[in-house]
């Protein structure tokens, strides 16, 4: 299972798939907010949870086509799915790997894009929390619409449109929280929420999605 989660973070790595893809989204479109909103301050401080959260929910969006697709093309999946390793560890480790190159970058990169968006600074905190939180629910939500589309040519797009709406109670609660904790008023019942989807889908979604890939490389 270790080396596994090595390779393919090795592989995220060297392809530029991973992180560098999410991040230079992301990052564009902090950029490109204030121009279409305007520099008002005010309006782009009000603005940046949501903002934050829309953008890091796309960035990870991105890659997730990647995760089934290169061993479906070489064969590689064939092999896990007959390996003596259980095919549900096997794609817990591959979404763990997602969140380790897309997911943590992100919500580690997130208070840096912040600024741009005149965040006050002692809201930065509530930003990793509410991400550090939310983001290994979008990774898991995405590895099972990645098993869902996976042998499809071209699923991108079917997979975007799987995945989006599974990801909005995960946007609500976690741009909810944020945005609470950032004006000072009570947060506790949506990052329960958040870490209540979290934990189902950590728990639940690599089963479902196991079953989908036994399915479709039958």
């Amino acid at each position: 299972m270790i080396a596994l989660l090595l390779r393919d973070l090795r592989l995220a790595i060297r392809s530029g798939g991973g992180f560098g893809l999410g991040l230079a989204f992301f990052l564009i479109l902090v950029v490109l907010v204030p121009f279409g909103v305007g520099p008002q301050s005010d309006i782009l401080s009000r603005i940046a949870p949501g903002i934050l959260w829309v953008g890091a929910l796309l960035a990870c969006l991105l890659s997730l086509d990647r995760i089934f697709a290169l061993d479906y093309e070489d064969g590689s999946l064939d092999l896990l799915a007959t390996a003596p390793v259980p095919l549900e560890g096997m794609v817990a480790i591959k979404a763990l790997a997602h969140w380790l190159t897309t997911g943590l970058p992100l919500t580690l990169a997130a208070p840096l894009l912040g600024v741009l968006l005149n965040m006050p600074l002692q809201n930065m905190g509530w930003l990793v929390l509410t991400l550090g939180l939310g983001t290994p629910a979008l990774s898991f939500i995405g590895t099972f619409g990645a098993a869902l589309t996976v042998g499809i040519k071209r699923g991108g797009l079917l997979l975007s449109l799987l995945v989006l709406p599974m990801y909005v109670p995960t946007l609500i609660f976690g741009a909810e929280a944020l945005r609470r904790g950032s004006e000072g008023l009570e947060a506790t019942a949506p990052l329960l929420l958040l870490a209540g989807i979290t934990a189902g889908a950590i728990s639940l979604l690599p089963f479902a999605a196991a079953a989908a890939i036994r399915i479709n490389i039958r």
